[in-house]
């Protein structure tokens, strides 16, 4: 394993990062440093940041020289990062393209980003559970009261209920009865699950959470569309105020 910091724009290093030598029995050795350098990128790096040597890559991952360049490669058609002529290859300020791309959760800890998707939560989420209390059947309000009590018990443990989480608003989109939402919903869970299992870490974060999901659950249960819709909102916007300020 080496531990480095990122080379800044400026010549300095930020945050040390942990980089593992890449198993040899993997099939498609270069994805493997793909993505462990797309994870740097995500954690540690801003646009302009130099990534090392070609050579200093090869000695941390323990690879070929082509599987480096290969890697690169892949990165940088995926709008990531940029190779220089005469200088190391940079980060790149992230594309609007990339978010679309096979390797979407890079955007995650861009501020702006998470901040625009945290916002389009906003605006799908609390109509849908509108629409949820006009639709919800028993056995789906049973489902959810299942989840929300392993949300509970997970909580009171210590444990991070990320699972939980994502179920509960994923049963809200089923219950709204559009099978085109639950598609969206899904891609949008999974560009924040990264964002979701950090944030849930923040002290308080769980306990808010479970009381936001009881508060939606109790106007589902009573089929009141308007008191689903303002509990949704009510949650988003709390979460909101936790997640972005620790960005």
């Amino acid at each position: 394993m080496s531990v480095i910091g990122p080379v800044c724009s400026n010549g300095t290093t930020t945050a040390n990062v942990q980089l593992e030598a890449i198993r040899r029995d993997r099939t498609k050795v270069f994805e493997a440093v793909a993505d462990q350098i797309q994870q740097w990128i995500l954690e540690d790096l801003e646009p302009g940041d130099a990534l090392p040597a070609e050579r200093e890559l090869v000695r941390m991952f323990g690879v070929s020289r082509s599987s480096v360049r290969d890697a690169i490669r892949k990165l940088e058609l995926l709008g990531l990062v940029e190779p220089r002529q005469g200088s190391r290859t940079v980060v790149r300020e992230p594309s609007a393209g990339a978010i679309s791309a096979p390797l979407t959760s890079v955007l995650l800890q861009k501020r702006k980003v998470i901040a625009e998707l945290l916002d389009l939560r906003k605006m799908l989420e609390p109509p849908l559970a509108r629409r949820a209390a006009q639709h919800v059947s028993p056995k789906q309000i049973a489902h959810m009261e299942g989840i929300l009590d392993r949300q509970e018990s997970k909580v009171d443990s210590g444990a991070i209920a990320v699972a939980e989480d994502s179920e509960f608003h994923y049963c809200i989109a089923t219950a709204a009865e559009n099978s085109v939402v639950l598609k969206i919903l899904d891609v949008l869970m999974d560009l924040l699950r990264k964002t979701r299992e950090r944030s849930l870490q923040t002290e308080g974060r769980q306990q808010k959470s479970l009381a936001g999901h009881r508060r939606i659950l109790a106007a589902l249960k009573q089929g009141d569309a308007k008191a689903a819709e303002a509990a949704m909102r009510q949650h988003l916007s709390e979460i909101e105020k936790l997640i972005l300020p620790k960005l």
